[in-house]
């Protein structure tokens, strides 16, 4: 049986309202240590808030969380030590060179000046940074800022990073790229909360929850959600097929009934080679053809 030390994240009836309108309602979930939990949503589905709380940066207005055995209302800055976290911009300083924002970001997580420099040297050797060491960030392509900002969130080896919609504006190839370094950072043992609204990435993570108007909606692995939800014999399939069933009938019915009273035997969709909308029963020669091979009676 599962206990609260088997989680990096607990959260238990998370709320978060602002006047009359409620951001996040009630969410309930359990994030494992050292899964790649996906929380998906489009904008304003109250990710980025439910994040905000679970960083220690809002109070629930209910509810309540803990992220590293720490509770995000009580104990809000120890939360913040053990965590790190990349916003959708980067949080970089880009009239800063790679080196000062290195040393800048490992002062502020409280590292040692010796411990800085040693981990500066190694992750631009990993990252293949070498030679930027001096470049100013507000000069590097794109996704290279990417890289750097999400390494710049595990340099203090946290327990658990959050990543706030973290491949946004980059193409396709370069988001590939970064969540390789995503596998790796949880190779090291960190637990990967990351929002996103882009579905494909679901497929990258342990587990997903999708989140709609506030609430979560769906809770489970990429697989599992695909057989429930769009598979053949899933509920938006169905739900789909039964809303598509009808227009398709009285389009056909349409076509039927143009093609009757103007003579036509065969309909073809322009926006296809083959794909043929409506065929007059007095063109079907199959029995001729059966005749031709011999099969008939």
């Amino acid at each position: 049986m599962n206990n609260n030390n088997d989680y990096a994240i607990v959260a238990e009836g998370l709320t978060k309202q602002f006047g009359d309108f409620i951001a996040t309602n009630h969410i309930t979930f359990q994030v494992h240590r050292g899964e790649i939990f996906g929380f998906l949503g489009a904008n304003g589905a109250g990710k980025t808030t439910a994040m905000r709380m679970l960083c220690g940066l809002s109070r629930p207005t209910d509810g309540h969380a803990t992220v590293a055995g720490f509770d995000v209302y009580r104990e809000a800055e120890m939360v913040k030590k053990n965590i790190g976290y990349m916003s959708q911009k980067f949080s970089l300083y880009d009239d800063l060179t790679v080196y000062e924002n290195l040393r800048l970001f490992g002062g502020i997580y409280g590292m040692s000046t010796k411990t800085i420099k040693e981990k500066t040297t190694l992750l631009l050797k990993e990252l293949g940074f070498e030679s930027e060491r001096n470049t100013m960030v507000g000069s590097l392509p794109l996704g290279w800022k990417q890289k750097l900002a999400f390494s710049l969130s595990i340099f203090h080896d946290p327990k658990i990073v959050f990543l706030d919609e973290p491949t946004g504006g980059v193409d396709p190839v370069t988001r590939r790229q970064f969540w390789e370094l995503i596998y790796q950072a949880t190779d090291r043992g960190i637990t990967i909360f990351v929002t996103t609204h882009y579905m494909d990435e679901a497929e990258y993570c342990d587990r997903v929850s999708i989140m709609v108007d506030g609430k979560i909606e769906a809770l489970d692995t990429p697989a599992e959600l695909k057989r429930k939800y769009f598979a053949p014999e899933g509920e938006l399939f169905k739900k789909r097929e039964s809303l598509v069933q009808p227009i398709q009938d009285e389009i056909y019915n349409a076509v039927k009934d143009i093609a009757q009273n103007k003579g036509f035997q065969l309909i073809l969709d322009r926006a296809s080679d083959s794909a043929i909308i409506f065929a007059s029963p007095k063109i079907d020669i199959s029995n001729e053809v059966l005749t031709k091979l011999g099969y008939s009676n």
